[in-house]
């Protein structure tokens, strides 16, 4: 899988398409990410200790990785992501713009 953490990305389909957010975290077998503020879900919650108050909490769900695309600044559009050898190491570059991935 080629998008990591912390990775800015646009929502290429369904109901939320076109919007951008930040990666907060990805299940590498399962190819599914979580988009910050994308795919709202409520869910009830128990109280227990870290919530003792419980109640209805707002939620991101789990988005299929084929339905995200790393967004290029440089570009402002979506891009693919290609790796390239920079100085012995193996880094991800954006392949519209030719960029490299922060």
């Amino acid at each position: 899988m080629k998008i990591k953490r912390n990775d800015k990305v646009q929502i290429i389909t369904g109901s939320y398409k076109g919007t951008i957010g930040e990666v907060i975290e990805v299940l590498p077998k399962q190819n599914k990410v979580k988009v910050e503020g994308v795919s709202l879900v409520k869910k009830h919650m128990k109280p227990n200790q870290m919530n003792p108050d419980g109640g209805i909490i707002e939620q991101e769900a789990w988005i299929h990785v084929s339905n995200v695309a790393l967004y290029d600044p440089k570009a402002k559009a979506p891009s693919r992501v290609g790796y390239k050898d920079e100085k012995g190491k193996k880094v991800r570059v954006y392949k519209k713009s030719g960029t490299i991935v922060k």
